[in-house]
């Protein structure tokens, strides 16, 4: 298995906190996908932000998160503005 820092936009502080939530390489981020795995981030450290479902996405896909889709950053954005509601 692939460690989570082997991932683009996932450094020793996101795979730290990804770790506390029993998500350990990659492939299990892959399986769970970014959305999923923000939804745990943001109801342990609620003070997440829409950069790190970016960075999320971006690993998923293996791209630099500033290199998403614009289609796909205003999905996301949509799915954590709905989150604030």
């Amino acid at each position: 298995m692939a460690e989570l820092t082997s991932m683009r936009n996932i450094g020793r502080e996101m795979a730290r906190k990804l770790q506390v939530l029993g998500i350990n390489s990659a492939e299990e981020l892959r399986d769970m996908g970014a959305k999923a795995a923000f939804l745990q981030l943001k109801a342990t450290w609620p003070q997440v932000c829409l950069v790190h479902l970016y960075a999320l996405e971006g690993a998923v896909q293996d791209i630099e998160f500033n290199g998403l889709a614009e289609e796909r950053k205003r999905e996301l954005k949509a799915f954590n503005d709905a989150l604030k509601k």
